[in-house]
């Protein structure tokens, strides 16, 4: 059988999971071809910040250099932009005139970050952060400067001001939100975990809104709504990302916040597919890596044209490592009126763990310098199955509810553990 064509435009870690996935399953249906706007093969993103840390080099996040794409006979294309969807001819047009014709196309097109629209975005010394180059621009305006402020405090702005504190710069972190990592933690955990950066050398400015960006030509200051002004010679703009979609948009495909995609992770058009950051799916758009792994396992399946998996969503976890705490959250970990907490928390050792069950199943938990047990958590999240005879004594773990000769009596009456505090709320 004549191998169709098929075209992916980006070339980022959903993408390239769909290409191996699709490569097991049917390594001889396709003539591949890839768009990469990165003058570069595929890294993994994620490691930017172990790199930005110095704690890996730069070249040990590269997964896939040229050289696989060539031993796959892919053809890659670096440092080409796709401007253009023609449809109706099925072909991609990139920015230099470069056609690629395809009777199926897979758009991998990610995410944008969020730059705040106020003056002084284009200063000297502001950036983003979020690939390769954004990491060499920080690193090398750190050796060079001594004051820095990260907005935002999510995941990547935690991580960006972790980075730049082992560079030896002043660092402040602006939020708006009165809480850090406000989407993967609660306010307990959230103010842990301030406390201990604030003891790295981390500064926080909280439930704050930047309103200009001051400088000549390069940034020398923060300003806030409140009128109230810091000093800074660097500004990371780590305040959020959005879909890349308007490839799409103008190509006439179905778009909402994101790519709308069936359980097939197809588009309106049903030659064009589409995964990860830049995707839709049953009003979901998600920015975490394992549900983009599992639209990449389905997507290969269906462009295999086995056609026998659907991606019917994910339940949202979180498992990361700040600074060396690490964290953990997956489903519904703040709970409401209708669900009931137990929670524990070792003050001596800053062990906080608390799980929210609803009718004898677990649909949330949330766990802070202690993460052993997520994958366990996360299964019976997953598999909603009855806590019933082990709800008393899961929050001490999966070892502790199978064992026989420990009960949860005995711990709460263990004077080693007078530092825990264990409740029902």
């Amino acid at each position: 059988m004549a191998r169709k064509k098929l075209v992916m435009v980006g070339n980022g870690m959903a993408g390239v999971r769909a290409l191996e996935e699709l490569l097991r399953l049917a390594p001889d249906r396709y003539d591949i071809t890839v768009f990469g706007a990165e003058p570069c093969g595929h890294y993994n993103r994620i490691m930017l910040s172990p790199v930005l840390a110095n704690e890996m080099d730069i070249d040990e996040i590269f997964t896939h250099h040229p050289r696989w794409y060539e031993e796959q006979g892919i053809t890659l294309y670096t440092s080409k932009v796709v401007t253009k969807i023609d449809r109706q001819r099925q072909c991609v047009i990139a920015d230099d005139g470069t056609e690629a014709h395809y009777d199926r196309l897979l758009l991998a097109l990610g995410s944008l970050p969020r730059v705040l629209p106020i003056s002084g975005n284009t200063l000297d010394g502001v950036t983003t952060y979020r690939e390769v180059r954004d990491v060499h621009h920080i690193m090398n305006a750190a050796r060079k400067h001594r004051r820095a402020v990260v907005i935002g405090g999510g995941l990547l702005g935690l991580e960006a001001a972790y980075g730049l504190s082992r560079h030896g710069m002043e660092v402040t972190v602006v939020h708006l939100n009165e809480c850090v990592l406000d989407r993967q933690l609660d306010g307990k955990a959230s103010r842990l975990l301030q406390q201990y950066l604030k003891h790295q050398g981390i500064e926080f400015l909280l439930s704050r809104q930047v309103a200009a960006l001051e400088g000549r030509d390069r940034v020398e200051s923060v300003r806030f709504d409140s009128g109230e002004q810091i000093s800074a010679d660097l500004v990371v703009m780590a305040a959020g990302i959005h879909p890349r979609i308007a490839l799409a948009k103008e190509a006439g495909l179905h778009c909402k916040q994101g790519i709308v995609v069936d359980d097939c992770l197809q588009t309106f058009d049903p030659k064009i597919y589409a995964v990860g950051e830049c995707v839709q799916h049953r009003g979901q758009v998600y920015g975490l890596v394992a549900p983009l792994y599992e639209q990449a396992r389905v997507c290969a399946n269906h462009l295999a044209e086995i056609g026998i998996s659907r991606y019917e969503g994910s339940v949202l976890s979180t498992s990361l490592k700040v600074t060396g705490i690490s964290l953990f959250s997956a489903g519904d970990f703040k709970g409401d009126e209708s669900t009931r907490e137990i929670v524990f928390f070792d003050v001596a050792d800053s062990v906080y763990k608390k799980l929210v069950v609803k009718d004898d199943r677990l649909i949330g938990a949330l766990l802070y310098g202690e993460t052993n047990d997520s994958r366990w958590y996360l299964d019976l999240i997953r598999s909603s199955r009855s806590i019933a005879a082990i709800r008393e004594n899961m929050v001490f773990g999966r070892v502790f509810c199978e064992s026989d000769e420990v009960s949860f009596q005995n711990m709460d009456t263990d004077p080693n553990h007078d530092s825990a505090q264990t409740s029902w709320q």
